[in-house]
């Protein structure tokens, strides 16, 4: 059994225990307490359980962690994934960064940049208030609290009378055939955008491409996206689904 095989089962079992400490892994799989803590810690900072003292407890299937909880999770690779992104972001663009905890990343990385952001995330923009530039337009509308966004219908007219040269959205899970997010009202403001853009870049890390997080709404079909910003390598099968001329780019060495 491979890692990625091993990581996979102890979600399994934590579906069925719902709770496991670090010594009851390294017995059943026979790898070292080392081993298993790395495991844990993997798990853990990507968002697909929860780390308890000892061990490692079940995060819901159908529980999407608050944005605020978010923002506590693996957040060198989140760094990593925005320096990437920033790559993509010129001067004199007019571009859209999306609420997630990797993009409230790459609003620092841009500080000082001379473009138009235009976002319907609270902390994007709180992140954007550090310097002048970029400019920055925050939609307004009703509050969304757990999740620190805008929405409204304004705010999706708005949206559609612009164009971007590049939107830069995050997601809860990816699945065969496109990106979706958890709550209605950002996908479709977030949906608008990647109409509205021509260029798309997508952050994930790799395991929403297998999350099973409750997330019913899609934004963009996999052909839409141009850019796909990961953490570790994607295997050909995954790729199929999106476009030829589809860039993937691994923060991993």
């Amino acid at each position: 059994m491979n890692q990625e095989e091993r990581r996979q089962e102890i979600k399994r079992l934590l579906q069925s225990r719902h709770q496991l400490s670090t010594r009851e892994l390294a017995r059943h799989f026979g790898i070292s307490f080392d081993t298993a803590r790395r495991d844990i810690l993997h798990l853990t900072r990507t968002g697909q359980a929860v780390r308890v003292h000892g061990g490692v407890m079940e995060l819901a299937k159908d529980d999407v962690p608050a944005y605020l909880a978010r923002q506590h999770i693996l957040s060198p690779v989140k760094l990593e994934l925005a320096k990437v992104a920033a790559h993509f972001v010129h001067a004199g663009q007019c571009d859209f960064i999306g609420p997630s905890t990797s993009l409230e990343q790459l609003c620092r990385q841009i500080q000082g940049r001379d473009l138009h952001v235009v976002t319907n995330s609270i902390d994007n923009a709180l992140a954007l208030l550090a310097h002048p530039l970029p400019r920055a337009t925050l939609l307004g509308g009703t509050l969304e609290k757990r999740n620190r966004y805008t929405y409204s219908a304004t705010a999706l007219t708005q949206v559609s009378q612009l164009r971007f040269n590049t939107a830069f959205i995050g997601c809860v899970r990816v699945d065969p055939d496109g990106v979706y997010l958890s709550e209605e009202e950002d996908a479709n403001l977030i949906r608008m955008a990647v109409a509205r853009a021509r260029t798309v870049v997508l952050l994930a890390e790799k395991y929403k491409f297998s999350s099973q997080l409750t997330a019913p709404y899609l934004v963009a079909p996999l052909e839409q996206i141009d850019v796909v910003i990961t953490d570790e390598p994607m295997d050909p099968q995954t790729r199929q689904g999106f476009k030829k001329t589809v860039q993937v780019l691994s923060i991993s060495k």
